[in-house]
């Protein structure tokens, strides 16, 4: 009798394995790792965003005024009056006509995206149709990625952030059940994280609580209030740098165990900071963020390291939310909720109880019809199906991947596409033995023949299935996920593990019982 060769313990260790991580997504335990339920499953959050581009504008605009003062003052060109107006231009003076040329080289080579033209020497800078659309655009791929970014740090499984439409965009949350997780994902989604850190008026924030916004603006400055207080800032409106600078942001805590919020500057934001509270020491910088004065420090002396604290009276989780926000990115504009739907998990229920027993009588008759008509090959066949499930939930849990209805599907048809192989394998061998070969020849040769057939249907559907992962969203994807490990699964139960076991229990079988063993006759074989 032949020993177990490595086909078999090959297949062993692959249905060990798959039991083995299986486990606890069938018993729901506390411990290892679990496949994730789905929104239509689980229930959960759907929501429907629009976006207000025009504010990516403005923000691009004031983006392009604050470059427009760090490289003048960078190059130690002296202007004057730079301003952003309500037609959404920039305008500022030259001091030196010495300056012209170098300026306006600059503004070519350092300011993407605008046209300038000049009296003089005066400048008024202004963004072009196609960078507007360009604006536009980005806004709504940056708010996709952000929003998706956020909710991953978050630590939500698999949520679907995808844009649909020209402009809106699709938000589906998964394992969402309470009002107040759904309360604070509806902010982090919401909110801007926009910061941005700012120089106060000094020569005029004294009249700031009698000052209109139009006579603050006709001063190159904007009125905001602190976030805890009614307290007014009169401050510059062209920031001195904002979050697009920003590498980290990081929960800490203060001399009062108040949290803190940490963040860090990248090189070109550590030298801006630097150079302003060593030009301004005595002067108060404000940190602003959504619109909201956190603090207004004095600078006692220059800043270097590009290190900056935000502190509000947070709470913990407030504090936390926020900082994945700043880490995320700043929104280029906000997002509105348009429409949301809270789903709750009694549609998840009986789509689970209807898929399962969809997949259950799959199985069964998959199994009765395979041991009926093809004996203990069939057997051998179910045994490799087994494996084939117990494989596909094992890399599903280890990855952490959300099972959706459409999963389900998928597994579902698994099942059927999973004895496929062995079908083709089965008859095969039995058409060799109908020629009169040996059982053993029978068997290698039939394994010999169907490969070729066997591999490039599950190629070609495995490419399939792999363009739907990497294009497809939502429902598409986790079809084609369950589909895709399961027909990988397939290459390794239905054509290696079958063979294994064919080759280790060679010795038993009866050439004169081939109806048990493959389900012909003896009579039909020369």
């Amino acid at each position: 009798m032949k020993t177990l060769n490595y086909r078999v313990v090959l297949f062993a260790f692959a249905l060990i394995f798959g039991v083995v991580f299986s486990i606890p997504s069938l018993t729901q335990s506390e411990q290892g790792k679990k496949i994730t339920l789905g929104l239509d499953l689980q229930g959960g959050l759907h929501m429907l965003l629009g976006i207000k581009s025009e504010v990516a504008i403005e923000s691009r605009i004031k983006s392009m005024a604050a470059t427009v003062k760090y490289i003048f003052d960078d190059e130690e060109i002296i202007f004057d009056e730079l301003r952003i107006n309500e037609d959404q231009t920039i305008t500022f003076e030259l001091l030196d006509i010495d300056d012209v040329p170098k300026a306006k080289k600059l503004l070519q080579k350092e300011i993407e995206g605008t046209i300038f033209s000049e009296n003089g020497m005066k400048f008024i800078l202004e963004m072009t149709a196609e960078e507007q659309v360009r604006t536009e655009k980005n806004a709504i791929q940056q708010a996709v990625d952000t929003i998706r970014n956020r909710l991953n740090e978050f630590g939500l499984a698999e949520p679907t952030v995808a844009k649909q439409g020209e402009d809106k965009i699709l938000v589906e949350v998964p394992g969402i059940k309470t009002q107040e997780d759904k309360q604070r994902l509806k902010k982090l989604i919401e909110r801007a994280a926009h910061l941005q850190l700012m120089a106060v008026d000094e020569d005029r924030i004294a009249r700031v609580n009698t000052m209109s916004e139009a006579e603050a603006k006709s001063f190159g400055d904007v009125i905001l209030t602190d976030v805890n207080t009614p307290e007014k800032y009169l401050l510059r409106a062209i920031p001195v740098l904002d979050g697009s600078m920003l590498t980290d942001a990081k929960v800490g805590f203060d001399e009062q165990n108040q949290p803190v919020i940490n963040f860090t500057l990248n090189g070109q934001g550590a030298k801006i900071f630097g150079d302003f509270t060593g030009q301004y020491v005595g002067k108060r910088m404000a940190v602003v963020l959504d619109n909201k004065v956190y603090s207004a420090p004095v600078i006692n002396e220059r800043i270097g390291g590009g290190r900056v604290q935000i502190s509000g009276r947070f709470e913990f989780s407030e504090a936390q939310d926020l900082a994945i926000a700043l880490r995320s990115g700043a929104l280029l504009a906000p997002v509105v909720i348009e429409s949301e739907r809270f789903i709750g998990p009694s549609l998840g229920a009986d789509s689970i109880q209807a898929s399962s027993l969809a997949l259950l009588l799959g199985f069964i008759l998959v199994v009765i019809f395979m041991v009926i008509y093809y004996g203990m090959a069939g057997v051998i066949a179910n045994v490799a199906l087994i494996g084939n499930l117990f494989l596909i939930l094992a890399v599903m849990s280890l990855a952490g991947a959300t099972l959706t209805l459409p999963g389900m599907a998928g597994i579902v048809l698994t099942v059927g596409m999973a004895v496929d192989a062995n079908v083709i394998i089965n008859e095969r061998i039995r058409e060799l033995l109908h020629q009169g070969k040996s059982i053993g020849k029978s068997i290698e040769d039939g394994y010999n023949n169907a490969f070729t057939a066997i591999f490039d249907a599950n190629v070609t559907t495995l490419i399939a299935a792999i363009v739907l992962v990497v294009y497809g969203t939502g429902a598409i994807k986790g079809f084609a996920i369950t589909m895709g490990i399961g027909i990988a699964a397939s290459m390794l139960t239905a054509i290696v593990g079958t063979h294994g076991i064919y080759q280790w229990i060679l010795p038993k079988i009866d050439k004169n019982k081939l109806g048990f063993w493959f389900g012909i006759q003896r009579e039909g074989v020369k």
